[in-house]
């Protein structure tokens, strides 16, 4: 996936083949880019000044480093984290999540729903409680959720009166059959009782709600999935202007700059050099939150017979470079200088319907380079 968006990157910069083409193959170029990021169209920018929920920037902090590198790939359970805001802003515990920007292909691993609890009532008297329980439901009829056949009990567990904080609660099932059935989202009811079952009028435990509430505590449904993509390239011959030799010739001119440079280029060892990708150059700061830009590096240098460990050849290079220095058959280049590690990266976005998502994706960022 590396090569395909460095050779996207490069046509994305050109001046060539024409000036009047110029125009095309950017637009092209930064089509077939979003593709390589799972997009058709770029996200339109929020309409207003939006923070996105200091989770899922804790989130992208701690799975990734200040470029978007992955650092800690065990964190995430698959490679997409969709984060959505409560769209009932009602003081009541109903909560409705609308989830129509999750693909079909997205396979649901966990659905988490985030509560925010604020601190508790003050209560007078002997009758003060120190423990509740709290249930969250799956509505299924709307008009009568508090009926036994109105709701499906999700999660419950007993909360301390005591503090404030984030609670989590585990919901996969019901998301599983929201995305299966749209029109099954009848959203969600949240209780608070007695330890013997009984309500509790008022009730001492309350949640932040989507409508009064400062936007760093607003209800979030938090859905952690997989699309099942895997580094996979894209084709590339299908560029407008049928042959393939001006846009080659554009991105060498483009990657490694004027001829003398190229040839003296072949004159340095196999390396790694850096290869700046700047979103706001390209037109992408206005959706993307984190990061700004990354280093996607890129390989360059000769492969010369004989290769050293320092050049990590693989056997295949080494024996393909004995044939072309002793020229034993006719037609056989020097190895070539690449990628031989290659490590993922990823993107705090919003999404078209103003979602944030956290997303992953392999193979973008050269780590170290090889003659193979």
């Amino acid at each position: 996936m590396l090569g395909t968006v460095l050779l996207l990157l490069a046509l994305a910069r050109l001046s060539c083949p024409s000036q009047g083409g110029a125009v095309t193959w950017r637009a092209e170029a930064l089509k077939r880019l979003l593709e390589v990021f799972g997009m058709e169209d770029p996200p339109p920018p929020p309409a207003h000044f939006k923070q996105p929920p200091q989770y899922m920037v804790d989130l992208f902090n701690t799975v990734a480093n200040a470029d978007g590198v992955t650092k800690n790939p065990d964190i995430l359970e698959g490679n997409t984290v969709r984060s959505f805001l409560d769209k009932t802003h009602s003081e009541e515990m109903r909560f409705l999540f609308v989830l129509s920007s999750v693909a079909k292909n997205e396979k649901i691993l966990t659905a988490e729903l985030h509560l925010f609890r604020l601190w508790p009532r003050a209560t007078d008297g002997p009758k003060r409680h120190h423990f509740c329980q709290v249930s969250v439901y799956q509505v299924l009829e709307r008009s009568e959720p508090d009926a036994p056949e109105g709701k499906k009990l999700l999660a419950a567990r007993l909360l301390s009166l005591q503090g404030s904080g984030w609670e989590v609660f585990a919901i996969t099932q019901a998301v599983r059959d929201w995305t299966e059935d749209e029109s099954s989202n009848q959203g969600l009811l949240v209780t608070v009782q007695g330890l013997g079952g009984n309500p509790l009028d008022p009730p001492p435990l309350q949640f932040a709600s989507g409508r009064d509430h400062h936007e760093s505590k607003k209800p979030m449904l938090v859905l952690f999935t997989d699309d099942g993509r895997r580094g996979a390239s894209l084709p590339m011959a299908s560029f407008p202007g049928g042959s393939q030799e001006p846009w080659h010739s554009c991105l060498a001119a483009t990657l490694t700059g004027p001829r003398s440079t190229r040839s003296l280029d072949r004159l340095q060892p196999c390396q790694r050099h850096p290869l700046s990708v700047d979103f706001e150059e390209i037109g992408w700061s206005g959706w993307i939150i984190s990061p700004r830009g990354y280093n996607a590096y890129h390989c360059k240098g000769s492969c010369p017979f004989p290769l050293g460990e320092n050049m990590r050849p693989t056997n295949h290079a080494t024996v393909q470079s004995i044939i072309n220095a002793l020229k034993l058959s006719e037609g056989v280049s020097s190895p070539c200088c690449v990628p031989d590690k290659l490590y993922s990266i990823n993107l705090l976005y919003f999404d078209d319907d103003e979602n944030v998502v956290l997303k992953q994706y392999d193979d973008m960022v050269a780590g170290s380079c090889g003659c193979h």
